[in-house]
Parts: C-alpha cells; structure tokens; sequence
C-alpha cells in the first residue's frame, strides 16, 4: 500500500454514513469545534507562558539568569520545532480526534512534571518534554479547519483559535503570580497542567469528522464543502506526503515567512517580564499588571487579521493574493515596536509590545492557515508541521540571542530587529506563493 493511501484511511467515511439521518443537529456546529479548539490553545499557551512568569522567581531560588533561562526556553523550542513535522505527520496518519487527544494528554503531564525540577537543566529537559505534546496543536488545529470549513472562512476560524495563544499568555502572569504567592511556584505547574487533562476527556467525548459527526446537519455539510478551490499542489496519489509537501514552491515561501515571524512572538512569550523587571525595574505584583495587556492586545490581532483576508476576496481578489494583502497590512504596523527601547515610561513600552503582539497575531491568522490552502488535505498537518519547525527555528536563533545580547547591549537593538522581519517575510510571499493558475508545482531553488 502507498504511503498516500495509508494516511488517508483514517479520515476516510463509509458512503452509508453520509445520508444518514439525524434526529437532532447543532447551528453552526462548526463554530462550536472551532471553540473547542480554541479553549485547548488557551491551555497550550497558558502552560507555556507559565514558565515567562515564573522566571523571575526562578532567579531567585534555583539561581536562574538569563543566560541560563535562554538555556531553557531553547530546550522548549528546540524539541518543539523538530517535532512539529512529527506531531503533523501522527496526525495526518491518525486521525485527528486521537492524535490531538494525545498531544494534549501529553504536554498536560509534561507540565505537571516541570513542578519537580531541582535546576536549570532538568527544567530544561522537563520543558523539552512540554515540547513534544505542544507540537501536536496547531498542525491538529488547522487539518481540522481544513476540514471543518470553506476556504473563505478559515482564517476566521484560525483568528479565533489563535485567540486561544492570546487569552492563556494573557491568563498567566495573574494566574501564575496567584498561585506563587498562595502557594509556590511549583504549584503553578502542577495546577496549569491540570486543565489539559480535563479537556482531553471534554475532546475524546465531543469531537468526530464533519461526515461522522452525529450533531452536524447535512445542509451545513454541504456549506462546509462548498467553494473548494483548486489546490496549488499537484497531488500525486504514490507520492509520500513529506515529498509532496518539500518539493513545493510555497512550502518555502509559507516557511519563511514563519522564520522570519516567529522571532517577534517568542520575545513576547517569554520576555516581557524579564524586560519589564530588568530594564524597568517592576515588581512581580507590577508585572502581572502590566504583563497581560500585549497579550489581550493579541487577541484582537487574531480575529482581525482573520477577517482581512475575507474582505479581500470581496474586493475581488483571489484566496492567496488576499491572504498576502492580510499579512502586509498587519507587517507595516510592526515597525512601531522599534520605539519600545526609548519609550518614556513602562506604560507606554507596553503600548509598544501591544501593537507589536496586534500586528503579529494578526499575521499568524493567515499563515496558520496558508497549509489548508495550498496543499491537499491529506498533507495539511505535514505543511503545517514541517513550516513550523523552520519557523521555531528562526525563533531559537532570536532566542539564544536575547539570551546572549539583552545583558550587554540591551534590548533595544533586539525590538529593531523584530520591527523589520514581517515585513521582509511579506515580500518573500508576493515573490514566490502562487495560487492553482500560475503555480508549476517547481521545487524551490
């Protein structure tokens, strides 16, 4: 059997099934999924973020600096971006119902084990362990949003589960700081991971495939199908999926834009505070204040740029020349986060990171979502997975950076740095990602 039909089965669907009737159905019951998934990002980034807010007293008691800290944030990246083209390809094999259950059940456990580290290495190796589950979220994500809607609503779909990234980083700095204060840091992660295995039991009992799902009615089936465009990508049926997805021009026209994206959120993830105590001189109560704000910030970001791309189609505009008018736009406004250095006051430096988390999320609305587009369904997770990992790669190099350069040269080169990077990513889509009519299917040179 080829490797293409072999990841295809599992969300195959007997004939029988699609007509068969329905007693009771949801409205809009896709929405209902895309909420789903959004309350399972929430709880991804809330675990990850848990770790920014904890840095501080980490300091303190294991005698974590920078340096060190960059050490573990590295780890965390490192496993994550090599395992998201895994998590993907688990997931485009499986189906996703039990790949996701998995990721989820295992980035919750990695969690709760972090309350046991005795020293920077070993929370290293416990955030390593994080990593492993975490890829599995958006590669599960955005298979389902292939699946679940129209190319027209999908970078909807996508700002809205992004939101998820935005409410638990927003979540965490008061949450974490409550429970440090109420009980210890240790506790913090114990109580965060938690939450995640909750939901895999709420996601084993609500979530089947749109042709599967009892609650779906069949008018809103054949919305879901409707308005499918030709995919870019030539689909060879004894082609691998890994193959399918590398050869394609707008894989690297999609992965570097991410290279270049990725630096921006992972400052924010995992910065700000160490920015706002160090170079502001803010207290922990003072930062969970402050810390919240870009995040919420964020999530506005998420929804708009999921209706950019959406408006431009009513202009007139095809889906990929409207998703990369959605990803200019939003890149123009990331210069202002050059200004954050010299701001006056710390207020208004979290202005700055405010616009810059806006602009940012609103950014990776689209590109989420470009996999759904522009590769076949059965290789939507791989896309999405393989595009990470160069994305997280660029963030692990930004990282290791801030984590070399934030104690001697300061900060304020580094915000430049991210104030430029969308917008070079932009121009690499307008210069290389082609819609059905004029790609060649080329690999990139």
């Amino acid at each position: 059997m080829s490797e293409g039909a072999a990841v295809a089965l599992p969300e195959a669907q007997p004939p029988a099934a699609l007509g068969r009737p329905r007693r009771f159905t949801v409205p809009g019951l896709r929405w209902w999924i895309a909420g789903l998934l959004t309350c399972i990002t929430i709880i991804n980034y809330l675990d990850r973020t848990a770790l920014a807010v904890v840095g501080p007293t980490l300091k303190k008691e294991l005698s974590i600096d920078e340096e060190t800290f960059s050490y573990v944030v590295i780890a965390f990246q490192t496993v994550y971006g090599l395992m998201m083209p895994v998590a993907g390809r688990v997931i485009d094999w499986l189906n996703i119902r039990v790949g996701y259950a998995l990721a989820l059940a295992w980035w919750s456990i990695a969690q709760m084990l972090t309350g046991f580290a005795g020293g920077w290495k070993s929370l290293a190796a416990f955030r390593g362990l994080l990593g492993v589950g975490e890829a599995g979220n958006f590669p599960g994500a955005i298979k389902t949003v292939s699946q679940w809607f129209p190319p027209k609503e999908r970078t909807v779909a996508t700002g809205i589960i992004n939101v998820g990234s935005g409410v638990g980083a927003l979540l965490a700095p008061p949450l974490v700081v409550f429970l440090i204060l109420r009980f210890n840091w240790r506790a913090a992660f114990m109580a965060t991971g938690a939450l995640g295995v909750v939901w895999v039991v709420l996601w084993l009992l609500f979530y089947r495939a749109p042709d599967r799902h009892p609650l779906l009615s069949e008018k809103e089936l054949e919305h879901i199908r409707q308005e499918e465009e030709p995919c870019p990508a030539v689909d060879r049926a004894d082609e691998g999926v890994v193959r399918l997805v590398l050869r394609e021009r707008n894989f690297w026209a999609l992965a570097i834009a991410r290279f270049l994206s990725e630096p921006a959120w992972q400052l924010f993830t995992y910065w700000i505070p160490f920015y706002l105590v160090t170079a502001r001189h803010l207290d922990l109560k003072e930062v969970a204040w402050f810390a919240w704000m870009p995040f919420l910030a964020g999530d506005i970001g998420c929804l708009v740029g999921g209706l950019l791309s959406p408006m431009f189609m009513k202009l007139g505009l095809p889906v990929l020349t409207a998703r990369k008018a959605a990803v200019t736009v939003p890149a123009l406004m990331m210069v202002l986060v050059a200004f954050t250095g010299s701001a006056a006051t710390p207020g208004l430096a979290v202005a700055f990171f405010s616009v810059g988390a806006f602009a940012h999320q609103a950014i990776s609305s689209t590109l989420l979502t470009l996999p759904a587009d522009i590769f076949p369904k059965r290789a939507v997770a791989t896309g999405n997975g393989l595009s990470g990992t160069l994305g997280y790669l660029g963030g692990i190099v930004f990282t290791f950076v801030v984590g070399r350069a934030a104690g001697t040269i300061g900060y304020t080169p580094l915000f430049w740095g991210i104030a430029v990077f969308d917008l070079i990513g932009a121009i690499v889509l307008w210069a290389l990602l082609r819609g059905a009519e004029s790609s060649t299917s080329e690999v990139a040179r």
